[in-house]
């Protein structure tokens, strides 16, 4: 089996447009998180979100979108796009550029992709909207293509000429870990040899205020403290968008083209809780299974682990279902492994955490960091046992576990390791 490795990242998110501002924002713990315009109204509760900066797509005609520079859409590629679909295509141009890809590089029958979103909910209510009030025929021809979940890999197979295989993953929040894992295996049994993973969310209130009547989503209305993953206090997660896109490649791939990785993927697991179908296992069985399963595909022990972005997003019930998993599967190693939630910084990006904070380790593991969980000022007592770092410190983690939790005890673990 062939070795896979990191070799590309792409970044739009809420804490920086670009590897180089989503380092400073990880490092200083510097959070994404504003009192959110649109939710500023009696009728809603959540006051706070962490939309991204520069790019504004509320407009219902695409074309009346901004689009920062060095980005440009052509006007016929945008009427196929929602806006995490136009997220991921930027977030694509930049994993392109930083892992050197040539265009034959990019478009051959070795080189697939696969994504997760969860559509366009937005662009969806409109097009249903317009066609009930006026006719399926007075409807946008790709309003279809812009709204549906798989919105994400359709306009972005078509617009980079993708040729190997393609599809999109479909579980909640673990679904872009699901990609990673999957895509992984690809390279892995020698299918594809370069594989482009690529999670997307639009971000908006379409997409994040359907969790309010879930009593999901914080209703606390200060930025500062809204999302804080293992803080006793926390009461729900702040919604986020935006997209992230890793390259991988096998080994003969990297040999190759002389590039250096950001990190090897060692493996992966999935389990499912078997529980619920919206609430995680009180124990954290499904998870903990998973990240076991992780292990063992990487031939790893607990005590190699350095550190572990969990999958944490500030909820009052997942919190202490991955603290129990977490303390089952360290056992003895639980005090010395670092463990933080970046979603403190970034808030909870669904569909898009997966890859989103994969690449946040690949990107630590390289430039030598390990990121701290920010806004903790009581440690819940249930973290008790483990080591939540509060600040992110100047040490690159060797060996790194990142942890994805979806609807219905979808839980998926990836194993990073440091190249040396």
């Amino acid at each position: 089996m062939s070795r896979v490795f990191i070799t590309g990242l792409g970044f739009i998110t809420s804490i920086g447009n670009d590897a180089s501002c989503v380092e400073t924002s990880l490092r200083e713990l510097r959070h994404g998180l504003i009192t959110y315009p649109p939710f500023q109204k009696d009728s809603i509760p959540v006051k706070v979100a962490a939309p991204v900066r520069e790019f504004t797509t509320s407009a219902p005609d695409a074309e009346d979108w901004t689009i920062p520079a060095p980005y440009y859409v052509k006007r016929e590629v945008l009427r196929s796009l929602g806006p995490n679909a136009l997220y991921a295509l930027c977030a694509m141009q930049q994993a392109v550029a930083d892992a050197r890809l040539q265009p034959e590089d990019v478009s051959n029958e070795d080189t697939g992709l696969y994504a997760a979103s969860a559509g366009s909910p937005g662009i969806m209510t409109r097009y249903l909207n317009r066609l009930h009030e006026l006719g399926p025929m007075r409807c946008p021809p790709l309003g279809v293509v812009a709204s549906i979940a798989g919105t994400v890999q359709f306009n972005l197979v078509a617009q980079f000429k993708i040729k190997g295989a393609s599809t999109g993953f479909s579980s909640a929040c673990a679904s872009s870990a699901h990609a990673l894992g999957f895509a992984c295996d690809e390279i892995k049994w020698g299918r594809q040899k370069r594989m482009f993973v690529v999670g997307a969310e639009d971000g908006d209130a379409d997409t994040i205020l359907p969790f309010a009547s879930m009593r999901a989503l914080s209703l606390n209305p200060d930025p500062e403290t809204a999302s804080r993953p293992f803080d006793k206090g926390r009461d729900g997660f702040v919604g986020t968008g935006g997209g992230a896109v890793l390259v991988l490649e096998s080994e003969a791939e990297v040999m190759r083209r002389g590039v250096t990785p950001y990190a090897e993927v060692l493996g992966w697991g999935q389990a499912s809780d078997g529980h619920n179908v919206a609430i995680s296992h009180p124990e954290g069985l499904g998870l903990a299974q998973a990240m076991r399963r992780a292990l063992t595909d990487s031939g790893l022990k607990a005590a190699q682990i350095d550190y572990i972005n969990a999958h944490a997003t500030s909820t009052p019930i997942g919190d202490v279902s991955e603290c129990r998993a977490l303390r089952a599967v360290l056992g003895e190693h639980a005090s010395r492994v670092a463990v933080s939630s970046t979603k403190a910084l970034t808030g909870h990006g669904l569909s898009l955490a997966g890859a989103m904070e994969s690449a946040f380790c690949a990107l630590a593991i390289r430039s030598g960091f390990t990121p701290g969980s920010a806004h903790i000022s009581e440690l819940d007592p249930e973290c008790a046992g483990l080591n939540i770092v509060r600040t992110t410190s100047s040490v690159a983690p060797a060996i790194v576990l990142n942890n994805s939790s979806g609807f219905g005890g979808a839980n998926v673990c990836v194993a990073l390791r440091r190249v040396a």
